[in-house]
């Protein structure tokens, strides 16, 4: 490790082109984006083992995205796949979303971005629609050496686990990264004022090439991020449809706050500099402000578009949880899914996988201040909160 570590754009894309052969990065790669990436980092990360794990992520991120854009050019076949009806799941964060993905991904029909694919989304080269990837097998023992990490008792994933698309618009350099970017300045403000459409539009691009690789029917999405980006997604994905997972802030807030410490933790080393009650209301500010964002372009839309479910709604049945999808979806369910759905519920128990403890007032907030900020929507009946 040197011993400085200088964000520099034009340098981390030299580095990744010369480390991958490749020069094109493609329209929708967001150059403004990936400065105010690296001037964030430069800016709150002072110990030098996070600042060099952030640059050479970005590194790899920036050679990623190469050799996406090389299989674009030189890959027949992958502008064809159609993307049809996907079907978004959105909402606060720690609402459920994972595990209703998780639970509906499982139906032999049902296709997400796994974690495997995320980590590796460009085709190995050379490889057939089918081929296992060679990088599979390094992936799937290094997360099975992280299981009792704090981050697995939170957030648990395996290679085939359904994982969230964000980690795709990470190539973009023009979403939320690994979540805590979003909490600092410039990448914060930045952000916020970006028209997220061109974002959408890669994304499909590599969900395409994903379904060349491995075909899939019926596409599921998901991510929180989703309630920022309502309008880009049907910019790019018209006949989108979208489930939104509620629940209290109350919990919600102090549970995300917990996450992102711990990726704070895994990341940046020493950050004693960084004021945690500052970021933890900034938490509450980010997900507050992209549910009424969200909410707001949702009133434009027509409701048959949008499901709603809460999180203690799947906790009590899930599996009428995911009835009511496919019904009102209009989607038919069946009895081989079901009962693959039916295996796993009964095979992932709550709290299988470790739980972890926090408190809201290590983030410098308190219950009376969630209940202010998220009285909108809290207080607006038309939302099941509850959980």
């Amino acid at each position: 490790m040197s011993d400085a570590v200088v964000f520099d754009a034009d340098a981390a894309i030299a580095a990744a082109q010369e480390q991958t052969g490749f020069t094109s990065l493609g329209d929708e790669f967001s150059r403004e984006g990936l400065a105010m990436l690296l001037a964030t980092y430069d800016a709150h990360i002072r110990d030098q083992g996070g600042r060099e794990r952030c640059y050479q992520r970005v590194v790899y991120q920036i050679a990623t995205r190469l050799k996406l854009e090389n299989a674009f050019a030189t890959i027949d076949g992958w502008q064809e796949q159609e993307i049809v009806a996907p079907i978004f799941v959105t909402g606060l964060p720690r609402s459920g979303t994972s595990a209703l993905l998780n639970l509906l991904e499982v139906a032999p029909e049902n296709r997400s971005p796994l974690q495997w694919e995320v980590q590796f989304p460009d085709p190995w080269p050379g490889s057939a629609p089918g081929d296992k990837d060679p990088r599979y097998d390094y992936l799937a023992k290094a997360l099975e050496e992280s299981r009792n990490s704090e981050f697995a008792k939170i957030h648990f994933v395996d290679a085939d686990t359904p994982e969230e698309c964000v980690l795709l618009h990470a190539y973009a350099f023009h979403g939320v990264q690994l979540g805590f970017e979003i909490m600092l300045e410039p990448y914060r403000s930045w952000l916020l004022g970006q028209d997220l459409t061109p974002l959408y539009a890669f994304q499909k691009k590599v969900m395409q090439l994903l379904n060349w690789r491995n075909p899939g029917q019926q596409w599921l999405l998901k991510a929180p991020a989703h309630m920022l980006g309502i309008e880009s997604i049907i910019d790019v994905f018209p006949d989108a449809r979208f489930v939104w997972c509620h629940r209290d802030p109350q919990k919600v807030i102090p549970s995300i706050n917990s996450l992102n410490k711990v990726v704070l933790d895994m990341y940046l080393g020493e950050y004693s500099h960084i004021d945690m009650a500052e970021m933890g209301q900034a938490v509450m500010e980010w997900y507050a402000m992209s549910l009424e964002r969200g909410l707001a372009s949702r009133a434009a839309l027509p409701p048959e578009m949008f499901i709603d479910c809460s999180q203690q709604e799947f906790v009590d049945d899930n599996m009428a949880l995911v009835q009511k999808v496919y019904d009102s979806f209009e989607i038919p369910l069946p009895g081989e899914s079901r009962a693959a759905m039916q295996a796993h519920v009964d095979n992932n128990p709550k709290g299988k996988h470790g739980r972890h403890e926090y408190r809201l007032e290590d983030y410098g907030l308190s219950e009376s201040m969630i209940a202010d900020r998220f009285a909108f929507y809290t207080k607006d009946t038309r939302w099941p909160i509850s959980g």
